[in-house]
């Protein structure tokens, strides 16, 4: 099911305008993000179709179906509560029946952990996105040679500069394996280009080294090594390096790059954000989508403020967070009987005139 059939066929429930636009942080380069509730019809749900889950092709439209979306707001869900009490001017539809879910119904000390592990994703995220920035890898991959070493007497050398002095080439090169001894080879040479050794890797992106038939009475001239986890690891960073790279946001890449702290800011905004919302629901039992403090939070997206400051005050927030946890007004967790008894409440409803 697409969403234009599923709005056309009357199943949405609610509909409305998320992220940085229902944030009031948004900018001129600013995407629409749009999420909503739908259900499904009678025979889909009772039957072997159920679709939890809508969006378009580009992630920035999502419709959760009904059951899901009460199944998200249990787990205290941040995106997904953030729905339930979206701003006014934000919804473009809401049917009568979602008022029955009241966010009194919902909010629970729970938030902390799912408000607070999610900022702790984002300071991952951003972590990471540096490591990328600081990091560049050329678009061409290192080989196997580049992660063979040749031990001679009490000493090795990387392969290639081993084999540059010696005037050897990879190609006339023939391993044996030794047994008992990971990633450890003896080395021979075919000095006349005969023996049609298999090199030291016989392809370009190979995964292991080349093992060669070595006739009796050929005496290797050294003995290889080959750090096969360092070259995998290698490869798999390589390999995520090139995908983030391919489908980044060069607008946001750009803004990394000139603010030039090394850090992913739009990640560390909403660090912060989302360690602030979770202050307010456990002190005073209230979700605020719509940001008071666009000003400040702008400011770290624009990278105004330094890598530690920011942690500083993620870690003074975590602090905060924990106190006021003690004297919340709100359960321990939702309460889920009673959210059931709400959710089987509006499914009879919706259904009650359906075959």
């Amino acid at each position: 099911m697409k969403i234009k059939e599923l709005k056309d066929s009357g199943l949405l429930l609610f509909e409305c305008i998320s992220g940085s636009k229902a944030y009031g942080l948004a900018t001129e380069k600013s995407d629409t993000d749009i999420k909503g509730v739908f259900y499904l019809p009678k025979n889909m749900f009772f039957g072997l179709n159920y679709i939890p889950q809508i969006s378009n092709e580009t992630n920035d439209e999502v419709y959760y179906e009904l059951g899901r979306f009460v199944e998200l707001l249990i787990k205290s869900n941040p995106n997904v509560l953030e729905i339930l009490v979206a701003p006014p001017e934000t919804i473009i539809y809401k049917h009568p029946i979602m008022d029955r879910l009241k966010p009194e119904l919902i909010l629970s000390r729970r938030c902390k952990d799912t408000f607070g592990g999610y900022a702790l994703t984002q300071i991952r995220k951003a972590s990471g996105l540096n490591k990328k920035m600081l990091n560049p890898m050329p678009k061409k991959r290192k080989r196997i040679i580049d992660f063979c070493y040749v031990t001679q007497s009490s000493s090795s050398k990387k392969a290639t500069t081993w084999l540059t002095a010696q005037k050897l080439v990879p190609q006339q090169c023939g391993l044996s394996k030794i047994t008992n001894a990971t990633g450890l080879y003896a080395l021979f040479y075919d000095f006349n280009n005969e023996l049609k050794y298999k090199g030291i890797a016989n392809k370009e992106n190979a995964n292991d080294v080349s093992v060669s038939s070595i006739p009796k009475g050929e005496k290797e001239i050294a003995y290889l090594f080959f750090n096969q986890d360092s070259y995998s690891s290698y490869c798999k960073a390589h390999s995520e390096y090139w995908e983030w790279v391919e489908k980044r946001n060069e607008d946001r890449y750009d803004l990394n790059q000139n603010h030039g702290k090394n850090y992913d800011s739009k990640n560390m905004m909403h660090t912060i954000r989302l360690l602030q919302v979770a202050l307010e629901i456990i002190s005073e039992g209230k979700l605020n989508v719509k940001r008071k403090n666009r000003d400040e939070l702008l400011a770290i997206k624009n990278g105004e403020l330094s890598y530690d400051e920011i942690l500083a005050l993620a870690e003074q927030l975590t602090v905060q967070l924990g106190m006021a946890e003690k004297n919340s007004p709100l359960p321990n967790q939702p309460d889920q009987q009673k959210i059931e008894a709400t959710l089987i409440g509006m499914r009879e409803e919706l259904y009650k005139n359906t075959n």
